[in-house]
């Protein structure tokens, strides 16, 4: 059989599609190759975009491509993408959407909604057809990360497989969910993955492989605390010393402290605590603890306050935590004046 032609815009090899990688600093692309039933492989190191001749031929049995993506530093491998291409095998494509738009792993928070795409062609319908031609298997996996975890080198044989579905048809399938299915007992704070696969059906020369997969990464809800100010308390002098703590900041989120005039009210844009502003724009949720100090200047007048920790993710304006206290700093003395004549 003739060596296959792939691309990477988005990759494609022979009839069946790969998601595109991203190459930012710090990481390497690769596709693997894998020979079925023989089992041999070969890696071939790609850019993000192009395309280049696969270096082995495609077996009867099929040849399956990988694509990965290798973080350097710490060493971390990503399997972005596979796809099988043989003689009677059907093409798949799987593409999960949240409303982050971030690539080349998808992902979400346990509190948001999140579709799959199911697209497959090439299927036939004719009682001689080849049992490998007349359909396809969905697999759904969901894998919990553990407390803390962030995934790396989890064994996937480990997650748990919920009902799979039968696919006869081509065309394009979208499967919603409104929520997360992985395990926890506090819902908004569970992580790890959902894994979408479709999966050939064997037949006396096709075995059943995996002919497409993606994964969407779910990572918890933040949440944040102020200690060093209690609710109700009056402040006559100086503001005291204010400990933040944060836990689970999304990875792409920006969070600070403000503070307004009078009760807590949501929406609300207050004047930003110096100090207090947190970037995040890593692939891991992250934690911190802050201390904020000599932002006196930004209780100009007396009554009623509110401080609020917020955080700006993809997914809106959320508020972790607030505190309401009085700031009474004016002297009011009460005297009578009299004269001796």
């Amino acid at each position: 059989m003739k060596t296959t032609l792939f691309r990477l815009v988005p990759m494609v090899l022979a009839a069946c599609a790969l998601v595109a990688a991203q190459t930012p600093a710090g990481y390497t692309n690769f596709i693997r190759q894998i020979q079925s039933p023989s089992g041999v492989q070969w890696d071939a190191t790609v850019a993000a975009t192009g395309e280049q001749l696969s270096p082995l031929p495609v077996d009867l049995g099929g040849t399956r491509f990988e694509l990965w993506t290798v973080k350097a530093s710490p060493l971390t491998s990503y399997l972005l993408d596979t796809c099988l291409v043989g003689t009677f095998v059907p093409v798949a494509f799987v593409e999960i959407h949240s409303e982050d738009p971030y690539r080349p792993i998808p992902r979400t928070r346990a509190d948001r909604p999140f579709s799959v795409d199911i697209t497959v062609s090439g299927l036939l319908g004719g009682p001689t057809d080849p049992v490998s031609s007349r359909g396809v298997n969905l697999l759904r996996h969901v894998q919990s990360y553990g407390v803390g975890g962030t995934g790396a080198e989890i064994d996937r044989n480990q997650a748990t497989l919920l009902p799979q579905a039968a696919i006869t048809q081509n065309g394009t399938r979208t499967l919603s969910y409104a929520l997360t299915s992985i395990p926890g007992a506090d819902r908004t704070k569970v992580r790890g993955e959902e894994r979408f696969s479709v999966f050939s059906l064997q037949d006396y020369q096709t075995p059943e492989a995996q002919i497409a997969s993606q994964y969407i990464q779910i990572w918890p809800v933040a949440d944040g605390s102020l200690s060093g100010l209690s609710a109700g308390q009056l402040i006559r002098f100086a503001m005291p010393q204010i400990t933040v703590t944060l836990n689970d900041l999304y990875p792409s989120s920006t969070t600070y402290v403000q503070a307004y005039q009078g009760d807590p009210r949501l929406g609300v844009t207050g004047k930003t605590i110096p100090g207090s502003v947190l970037v995040t724009n890593d692939v891991l949720p992250q934690s911190r603890v802050l201390t904020l100090k000599d932002y006196d200047a930004v209780f100009d007048e007396e009554g009623r306050w509110t401080m609020e920790i917020v955080t700006v993710t993809p997914f809106g304006s959320d508020r972790l935590t607030h505190v309401s206290f009085d700031v009474a700093r004016i002297i009011k003395v009460n005297s009578t004046l009299t004269t001796i004549e």
